[in-house]
């Protein structure tokens, strides 16, 4: 029996132990993590669509994104995500094989090759004074048969070789403080044309081999200018005097300057409005566009203008396109309802169409933004077309022959904030999906699945698996499940759309462009800020839907009105909008629910102002009820100030019952002239704290400081709040506080010298974690502070917990000063930091982990304990047994540690952890320009099974160890039977 018993313990730690491990097996990649590209909203394109080689569009984006996409599908080719700050100036090809990229204010040149994007060369273009940037590839100008690059950046004209990008020549402008508008090309001559303030119009001739100045002129125009010059032929410009009621036109011959002026007028009777000339380039011809009206222009050889077209409600117009010698056609596109009016014209015979389509396109993908056009030879002769469009959701579309050949939806490359809400709960006697097999497609499956048990499927047939085990999985139903791990992400994008994704496989379930955050009369520039949950029903209202709150403002500076949009989180539906009087300057999402589960949120203005919504009367009461509870503060980085606030009264000089005065509590005012506010960061309001007692190894205990009111404050010295090397170590030193916020008590201050930031922070129960910059070390640091509460160090006594004399449950005001004691530690760190978060869990027993976003765009997983501040070098065994790890001077940087594994997510901005129903697990979103979705376990599935475990063995295990033991037992009777007849 005792044989029995062994063998059945032996295969039971073998069989746990078989799913104890963090190792990913190929086919499993997509299970339960998916990843997004994407490029961001298209700003230049270039189509390439010669007989030999892919077709291709080679874009740059607003997101910094250097891509050339499959004309055919819109898949990613090859891409390149740029710094931040590169920001891209200009895109071209040269030689027919280069791409070429203007960046960082016209500094940076690069040329990257064209079919696989692999960069060729890189240039540095010096210069001393900030300008527009410029890029121009003139046609058969060539320097020692050597094509020339033209640039102008930075205050210079520079020459570079198409071929290894050598600066050939420079002339520098700096001098002359020109504001270069255009560069032309004539025979072997360049001339360059600009303003210098708003009236003096200058030409420059330079040798196109040397850059020798050939010749100068200028004239003054008899009016200031608006907006910018444009370039209507080699030799003739307009733009629009400083009143906008005037066009003039500038005509350059023989390096001589002459200009006419034409009252806008005189072109069209019905002039009133602001007129703009349309950035679009079109030979001899422009566009005005005033109101919704644009209006075709025609510049003659004298300089005179002549209106060839009045077309209404304009979305957008395209270059024009060289589509044989001396014909080029142009493109305008008009909204009417859900469709979209394509228009191509020849330039030179207005009368007549060349293509003229009608598309039905999705009402929530906003009006078209940018148009870019190509033409293709038809089997008849003809010529057809292909339009690029750019939507006001920052989505891509690729239209030809009336339909939409694909779309992208890159506006979720500029996620602005996350939430999330839970799936409906699925009610019984209902079908979620139904899914519906042939007898092949289920032979095919099954030889699939054959092939990988036996391991001689081939690539093609692993991505086969994958695929078929993400569609008969669970985890895409549109309903809740048990282990709380199907949710749906909603997100902000920079555009105005809201998108929810499933978190199953990361598909688009709805999305919808808020009209409050359109452009229109009122709200010229509407900005969305942030997203929250604003009602959230619980199981005794499973009949409502959830709903979420959208603010924004109409403007990127704060004395700009509010708006907000409430929606509905299942159905992506608005159910309510409202265009404020009031700003916005701070949303407090108060803990507090009416009966409909709606929360209240105070929403803070500039003018010292707090409004209460939802307005019902009911919110009134409860927060009459709660008048003394709601503290909240807000920080003055510029002037070096935090402050506490609290609700006063009924506001005096407005008439409106939702509207509070508030008073300030306590304000910290840090010298300006030694330390600069440079990152807060606070607990989240939602964190679940397991146990507030922490039991050290000589089973004394420590109670955590867990308080909702805690804020860290990392201050720097005035000079190095720069990059990193512009300030010495004797000049820069790092302050960080950790302070109470409804008292404003600094409960600990802590100062690194030589150290500076940025700075980046994760605070957690009673603990922060924070990086930063040493300049004595040459590295990067980590340091954790921990915060326990020592006034409540005398609950030891267990017997005292047994007859309830202390009760840690009982509520504590942060107006009891409480004795607090601090462990502290830093440690090297190799990586710089994006970001950093830390997992959450629903009961917060599981140990966390910290989820550092690193420079090469992954997120590692970090262990805490490797954070705690009692590591010593040598601990002891108790110290073991607790799990303290030995002192390194550096934190551990693991392979296997990285949850993206191989991938990256470009441009990564933020992390966001949300807690599943199974306590073991942690869910993870990643977001940049690209997007990151995975499930993290920092304990292991201590609570759970993996997908992946096999029933059948564990049935065969038992049935086998029945067998063992019952054999066994057999065979131990007879056993003792035959010794008793000894």
């Amino acid at each position: 029996m005792a044989m029995a018993i062994r063998v059945f313990l032996t295969l039971l730690l073998f069989l746990i132990s078989t799913h104890l491990t963090s190792s990913l097996y190929e086919d499993q990649v997509g299970l339960m993590d998916w990843h997004q590209q994407y490029i961001g909203k298209v700003k230049h394109a270039l189509f390439h669509t010669q007989k030999t080689g892919r077709k291709r569009v080679l874009v740059s984006t607003e997101e910094n994104v250097v891509a050339s996409l499959d004309l055919r599908h819109g898949e990613i080719f090859w891409r390149h995500v740029l710094g931040t700050n590169d920001v891209v100036d200009g895109l071209d090809i040269a030689l027919g094989k280069y791409v070429i990229t203007l960046s960082s204010d016209g500094s940076i040149l690069r040329a990257w090759n064209l079919p696989d994007g692999q960069m060729v060369w890189e240039s540095s273009l010096q210069g001393s004074k900030a300008s527009k940037s410029i890029l121009y590839i003139p046609k058969n100008l060539k320097a020692d048969k050597d094509d020339l690059i033209l640039v102008f950046g930075k205050g210079c004209l520079h020459a570079v070789s198409s071929i290894d990008g050598e600066v050939l020549w420079r002339q520098d402008f700096a001098g002359e403080s020109i504001e270069v508008g255009h560069i032309i090309q004539s025979t072997d001559e360049i001339y360059v044309a600009g303003f210098i303030g708003s009236s003096e119009f200058y030409v420059y001739g330079l040798n196109a081999k040397n850059g020798e100045l050939l010749k100068k002129d200028h004239t003054t125009l008899p009016c200031d200018t608006f907006g910018e010059l444009l370039t209507i032929s080699s030799d003739k410009f307009v733009v629009l005097d400083n009143m906008r009621s005037k066009i003039l036109t500038i005509k350059i011959k023989n390096g001589k300057i002459s200009y006419n002026q034409k009252p806008i007028s005189d072109l069209i009777k019905d002039s009133s409005g602001q007129a703009v000339i349309v950035p679009s380039r079109l030979p001899e011809l422009f566009a005005l566009q005033i109101n919704s009206h644009v209006l075709l222009i025609k510049v003659t050889n004298e300089g005179d203008l002549v209106l060839v077209d009045k077309i209404n409600n304009v979305a957008a117009c395209s270059d024009a396109l060289s589509i044989s010698e001396g014909q080029h056609a142009f493109a305008f596109a008009q909204h009417e309802d859900s469709k979209i009016f394509l228009f191509v014209k020849d330039v030179s015979d207005w009368n007549g169409d060349l293509l003229k389509e009608s598309i039905i396109i999705d009402q929530q993908r906003g009006n078209i933004d940018k148009i870019f056009i190509n033409n293709y030879l038809r089997t008849d002769r003809s010529y057809g077309f292909r339009a690029l469009m750019v939507m006001e959701d920052h989505s891509l579309l690729l239209v030809q022959q009336g339909e939409i050949v694909w779309s992208r939806e890159d506006g979720l490359a500029s996620v602005v904030d996350v939430t999330t809400s839970e799936l409906p709960v699925e009610k019984e006697g209902v079908s979620v999906a139904k899914v519906e097999q042939n007898l092949f497609e289920w032979l095919k499956g099954h030889v699939l699945k054959l092939k990988g048990t036996l391991m001689i499927a081939s690539p093609e047939d692993v991505v086969a698996i994958q695929a078929l085990r993400l569609r008969s999985s669970e985890k895409s139903k549109m309903t809740r499940d048990h282990n709380g791990f199907r949710k749906l992400l909603i997100v902000l994008t920079r555009a105005g759309k809201v998108f929810a994704l499933h978190t199953g496989d990361g598909r688009v379930v709805w999305s919808i462009l808020l009209h409050t955050l359109r452009k229109t009369e009122v709200c010229v520039h509407p900005v969305g800020l942030n997203i929250y949950q604003w009602q959230v029903p619980h199981h005794h209202a499973l009949d409502e839907n959830p709903s979420i709150l959208v603010v924004g403002r109409c403007g990127p500076s704060l004395a700009t009105p509010a708006v907000l949009s409430f929606i509905d989180a299942y159905a992506g539906k608005e159910l309510n909008s409202l265009s404020l009087a009031h700003t916005v300057a701070q949303v407090i999402p108060l803990p507090y629910t009416d009966s409909t589960e709606q929360r209240l949120h105070l929403i803070i203005d500039i003018n010292q102002h707090a409004y209460l919504y939802p307005r019902t009367p009911e919110a009134i009461d409860i927060l009459q009820r709660e008048f003394s509870n709601v503290y909240w503060y807000s920080v003055e980085a510029d002037n070096g100030v935090i402050r506490g606030h609290a609700l006063k009264s009924n506001c005096i000089h407005i008439v409106d019952e939702y509207c509070f005065d508030f008073r300030d509590l306590w304000s910290i005012v840090f010298p300006s002239e030694s330390e600069k506010i440079i990152a807060t960061v606070t607990r989240k309001s939602n964190e679940v704290v397991h146990t507030q007692a922490k039991v050290m190894t000589d089973y004394d205990v420590m109670y955590k400081y867990v308080s909702k009111n805690v804020l860290f404050v990392a201050n720097a010295a005035p000079k190095a709040r720069g990059e990193i090397g512009a300030a010495t170590p004797e000049e820069a030193w790092l302050v960080i506080y950790i302070i109470d916020t409804v008292t404003g008590r600094i409960l600990h201050r802590m100062t690194h010298h030589g150290c500076q930031g940025p700075v980046h922070a994760v605070f957690s129960e009673n603990w922060v974690v924070y990086h930063y910059f040493n300049l004595r070390a040459h590295r990067y640091e980590m340091s954790v502070v921990e915060v326990y509460d020592q006034s409540r160090a005398d609950n030891k006594d267990v017997w005292k917990f047994v007859l309830g004399k202390h009760n840690l449950t009982s509520p504590i005001s942060s107006y009891y000063r409480p004795e607090v004691t601090t462990k502290s530690q830093s440690y090297f760190f190799t990586h710089s930091v994006k970001a950093i978060e830390v997992t959450s869990t629903a009961k917060g027993i599981t140990s966390k982990q910290l989820l550092i976003g690193t420079i090469g765009d992954q997120v590692l997983a970090l262990d805490k304990r490797f954070l705690d501040p009692r590591r010593t070098l040598n601990p002891s065994q108790a110290e073991k047994e607790e799990g303290i790890i030995p002192l390194t001077d550096s934190l551990p940087i693991i392979s296997q540690t990285y949850i993206t594994h191989s991938l990256k997510v470009e441009g990564l901005r933020g992390i966001v952890t949300v807690p599943a129903k199974l306590e073991s697990t942690s869910l993870v979103f990643a977001y940049g320009v690209d997007l990151f979705f995975t499930q993290i376990a920092p304990s292991r599935t201590y609570d759970s099974l993996t997908e992946d475990f096999s029933y059948a063995l564990l049935l065969l295990t038992i049935v086998a160890l029945v067998a063992a033991i019952f054999v066994t037992w057999v065979l131990s009777e007879r056993k003792d039977l035959q010794e008793k007849w000894r």
